[in-house]
C-alpha cells in the first residue's frame, strides 16, 4: 500500500479528484458551465445504461437484498460496453484502441454482478474511467466543472437506480459509522460547492424545507436528503453519527473545515484501503509504476 500511495497513478486520481472539487466549488448544479460534446456523449450513455435497468426488473426471490436481476443487467452490460464507447468516443484510432482498456473501468463502475453489491470502491473506478479519458484527450481543463455537476449527478442518478431496484449490499459498508452506505464523492464535492456560502451552514442539513428548495443545486444536500428518505428506522444522530458530528461545526469554520476533512477522510478510507486498492487494475493508462517486489 506504500507503493501504492507513492506512485503516479494515486498522485494522478487525487489530482483529478481535487481538480474536480476546485472547479464545482461555489457553483449550483443548474449554474451555466459548458458542457463539450464528449462530456454530453457520456452523459447520454449513462442515461442509456439506466434505462437498461428497465429491461430487467427485480426477480422474485427469498433473499431481501442482492437481487439476482442486477446478474442480468450487467451481463448485458458487459455485452454491449465495448460498442457503447465506441460510439461514445472520438473515432480517432489511437483513442478507439484504448476501448478495451477502458471497459474493465466502466464495468466495474457499477458494482459486483457476483455480490450484487456496491461501494466506494466502485465509484472510485468510475472517477478512474473519467481519468482515462482525460489522459486520451477525450476531455480537458474546460470539463472538470460539468465532469462533477454533470456526468457525476448522471451517475448517481444512475447507481441509486440500481442500488434500490436491484436493493445492491453496501460493499465494505462502516455501517452508521460511515457517511453512506454507498457514495462518498456527493460529501466531497457538495461540501466544495457550498464553500463559501453565507447562506446555508453545515447545520442547516436538518432542516427539511431547506432540503427540499436546494437539495437539487447542491450534491451535499442531495445525499443528506437521500439519507433521511432510506434510512427511516431512527433519529439522525443515531443512524448517521458522522455526519451528524460534522453538522455540528461552528460556522465560522464551517464548509472550508468539512471541505478539507472529506478530502483527507478520502485520502484514507477509499484510496487508502487495501480491501478497495486490491480490485483495482492497473494499465497502460494508470499504470502500476512501481517495483512489485517492494
Amino acid at each position: 500500500m506504500d507503493q501504492w500511495q507513492k506512485s503516479s497513478t494515486h498522485a494522478d486520481l487525487c489530482n483529478f479528484l481535487l481538480a474536480i472539487s476546485d472547479a464545482v466549488a461555489d457553483t449550483k448544479i443548474s449554474a451555466d458551465f459548458p458542457r463539450s460534446e464528449a462530456v454530453c456523449a457520456i452523459v447520454t450513455m449513462l442515461k442509456a445504461l439506466g434505462d437498461m435497468v428497465n429491461e430487467f426488473p427485480p426477480i422474485q426471490q427469498s433473499m431481501r437484498f442482492g437481487n439476482k436481476a442486477f446478474a442480468s443487467w450487467h451481463a448485458k452490460l458487459q455485452e454491449e460496453a465495448a460498442g457503447l464507447l465506441a460510439e461514445m468516443l472520438p473515432k480517432d484510432p489511437a483513442v478507439q484502441e484504448a476501448v478495451v482498456e477502458l471497459v474493465p473501468y466502466l464495468l466495474d463502475s457499477f458494482g459486483n454482478a457476483t455480490r450484487i453489491d456496491y461501494g466506494t470502491g466502485h465509484e472510485a473506478n468510475f472517477m478512474a474511467f473519467l481519468l482515462c479519458l482525460q489522459k486520451l484527450g477525450v476531455i480537458g481543463e474546460a470539463d472538470m466543472t460539468a465532469l462533477g455537476l454533470f456526468v457525476f449527478v448522471e451517475y448517481v442518478a444512475v447507481m441509486r437506480k440500481i442500488q434500490s431496484v436491484y436493493v445492491m449490499e453496501p460493499a465494505g459498508s462502516h455501517g452508521v459509522w460511515g457517511l453512506d452506505d454507498y457514495h462518498f464523492l456527493p460529501f466531497l464535492w457538495g461540501a466544495s460547492q457550498l464553500q463559501s456560502s453565507q447562506e446555508i451552514a453545515p447545520a442547516d442539513v436538518h432542516d427539511q424545507e431547506l432540503l427540499a428548495e436546494f437539495a437539487h443545486e447542491y450534491l451535499y444536500l442531495d445525499a443528506i436528503q437521500f439519507i433521511y428518505k432510506v434510512k427511516t428506522g431512527g433519529p439522525f444522530t443515531e443512524h448517521s453519527p458522522i455526519l451528524y458530528s460534522i453538522s455540528q461545526i461552528a460556522p465560522a469554520k464551517g464548509w472550508p473545515k468539512v471541505c478539507e476533512g472529506f478530502k483527507k477522510m478520502y485520502y484514507a478510507e477509499v484510496l487508502g484501503k487495501l480491501p478497495v486498492i486490491q480490485h483495482f487494475l492497473f494499465g497502460s493508462l494508470l499504470p502500476a509504476d512501481w517495483n512489485q517486489e517492494q
